[in-house]
């Protein structure tokens, strides 16, 4: 059987014929490394997905955790899969080689974990916390701390996660009451209680490390007065070893929808006995710091969306190749041999809709990957800062409009297999159902947007939305050379240009009336999305044309892969981005039905 995950020749065409990542290994710190042992590695991620993540995706989601003798009990096959992921390296694959990592780049682990997401989101939430708890820790820890903590967290001993949202507070982080009182020996005892924390209780780890919010004694009020604490669930020892119970207690479950392998919890920090953090850095910075967590989650979100999106698509994919199903409207015999439902046009409508967000979608997850990577090791300063600037502005759009856009993609993989999709026969119903928590988690979608339009549009005078603007004039000018292509990278450059000139009047009017402005902010985002995905897709399309061109595509297997490549990105410029238009529309009149709309007269 296929695996169905994410398609091999795909990740080859983004990575090396698109992206061009050989160039980082030019880069001091890839040194040694490239296409040989990348793949390997990518290879290597994908069959352990298929081997130890893929096979309970649907029992673990049927056997949700439960509380048994007051312990959370998961599914039995959850530990192993993570067991085999760490084993592999792959918790700390991205770290320096001196403890223990491979120094790999960021947009090679990602295409790695993509297999991972497609396979089962839910089991790899846990490494995909834990990395991100390691990746802060190691930014923002004391020495100490890194001493303590890494290696352990790295190595698969112990797990991580991130303590935000409180019952009263939810999204709203200015809310946050959990205390942390000062003690004389430099450490902290925190009460409070914590709810939606993934990863929060279980037993597949030696401990599990907890970066939490909290509120110091006379700390400002709202979110400058957040500091972030290193709370484990069992203290250390003087070796690094767990000991004694830490006051960390579990306080209920949350069942879910969805994910439901993925254990969600209520703790209550400091119940029954005294829970001892250490403080990360500066008081009343924690927010500052959590954001270095938060915004991995965030583009990790957004490419776990696209990864149920993907094997969303394949699975629909096989379907449709595979059942008979009806006659063209012109077959008029009802002897004749039903044809396969790929035959049917609406089918492949619904199937281009899935193609285009899916790899789309990881193209664009990809580049924000490869920004990462610029981020920290481009030879260039400015390069540096400049990438760091744009994955800012890109953030939002890929957690919240790909988000979106993959429920649209599953969504449609249950249409198309009919009835059987609204069962449990077929994984598209948990796929959709796995994916619905994407657009709440790590802050909600319309805060997202809030955030696009309130923050990012601006920032750093204006030199975010800037670089976001270049980008697509890059691949206009690309587009615009080859004859089969000119025609979209006009209508690209046209609604970008309106797209701009919009910005600028809600830049202003932001600074005038900011309630008014950004009540419309889904609005703004959206165009943003559909904007960014037929960018991606145009650039794609640059690439395909190149490969045809270079009689490089011998095969016709790789002839029509790429031909799929310039068709789909020509169903984008069709259905999808004119979708773009009437959000535009909305944002240049200034629509206030939203504003104005109270809450009495729903």
């Amino acid at each position: 059987m296929q695996d169905l995950l994410i398609r091999e020749r795909d990740l080859a065409f983004l990575l090396h014929d698109h992206l061009g990542i050989a160039r980082l290994a030019d880069r001091p710190r890839f040194a040694g490394q490239g296409r040989e042992t990348w793949d390997a590695v990518i290879e290597t991620a994908r069959r352990i997905a298929a081997e130890k993540f893929r096979p309970h995706n649907r029992a673990s989601d049927l056997d949700e955790p439960r509380i048994e003798n007051g312990k959370v009990v998961v599914h039995p096959d959850i530990g192993p899969a993570i067991a085999a992921f760490s084993e592999a390296g792959f918790a700390a694959a991205h770290h320096d080689e001196a403890m223990g990592g491979m120094q790999l780049p960021w947009v090679v682990t990602q295409a790695a974990f993509a297999n991972f997401q497609a396979a089962n989101l839910s089991t790899v939430a846990y490494p995909f916390l834990t990395i991100a708890a390691g990746n802060l820790i190691a930014a923002h820890g004391s020495e100490s701390q890194k001493e303590r903590f890494l290696t352990p967290l790295t190595d698969g001993r112990f797990f991580g996660t991130m303590m935000l949202s409180e019952p009263h507070a939810g999204s709203s982080l200015s809310d946050v009451r959990t205390l942390a009182k000062p003690l004389e020996d430099g450490t902290w005892t925190l009460t409070g209680t914590k709810m939606w924390i993934s990863g929060g209780e279980h037993e597949m780890a030696e401990n599990i490390v907890h970066l939490v919010l909290a509120r110091t004694p006379e700390a400002p009020p709202g979110v400058k007065g957040l500091s972030l604490f290193l709370v484990p669930r069992y203290r250390l020892d003087a070796d690094g070893n767990p000991g004694p119970e830490n006051g960390v207690v579990l306080a209920g479950l949350n069942h879910k929808m969805g994910y439901r392998g993925t254990v969600n919890t209520v703790i209550n920090l400091g119940e029954g006995a005294p829970c001892i953090g250490e403080l990360i850095g500066e008081r009343n910075r924690g927010l500052t710091y959590m954001f270095h967590m938060m915004n991995e989650a965030r583009i990790g979100v957004g490419s776990g969306a696209v990864a149920l999106a993907y094997t969303g698509y394949l699975h629909a994919l096989d379907y449709a190749r595979t059942r008979p199903q009806g006659r063209h409207p012109d077959g008029k015999d009802a002897t004749s041999p039903q044809i396969p439902l790929i035959e049917h046009a609406d089918i492949r409508r619904m199937l281009l809709l899935q193609k285009a967000v899916a790899e789309g979608g990881l193209a664009l997850c990809l580049e924000a990957a490869l920004l990462v990577d610029d981020q920290r090791t481009h030879p260039d300063e400015a390069a540096r800062r400049d990438a760091g600037l744009l994955l800012d502005f890109l953030t939002p759009v890929i957690k919240s409009f790909l988000s979106d856009r993959a429920l649209e993609a599953n969504d449609a993989a249950i249409q198309i297999h009919g009835g059987a999709g609204y069962t449990r026969d077929f994984p598209v119903e948990q796929f959709w159902r796995d994916n619905r928590l994407n657009p709440i988690h790590e802050g909600a979608n319309g805060i997202q947007a809030i955030d696009l339009l309130g923050r990012k549009l601006g920032q750093a005078d204006g030199r975010s939305f800037a670089l976001f603007r270049e980008g697509i004039a890059g691949t206009v000018a690309a587009a615009r050379a080859i004859e089969g292509l000119s025609g979209l990278a006009e209508k690209l450059e046209t609604i970008s240009e309106r797209f701009a000139n919009l910005a600028a009047r809600l830049l202003s009017a932001l600074s005038n009336d900011p309630r008014r402005t950004l009540a419309n902010a889904a609005a703004f985002m959206d165009a943003a999305g559909y904007i960014s995905l037929a960018r991606a897709w145009l650039d794609q399309a640059v690439t395909a044309e190149r490969l045809l061109a270079s009689g490089e595509a011998e095969s016709p297997e790789e002839r029509a892969f790429l031909v799929g490549k310039l068709e789909t990105c020509r169903f984008v410029f069709a259905w999808l981005l004119p979708r773009a238009g009437p959000l535009l529309a909305l944002l240049e009149v200034g629509d206030d039905t939203v504003f104005r709309m109270r809450g009495e007269s729903f």
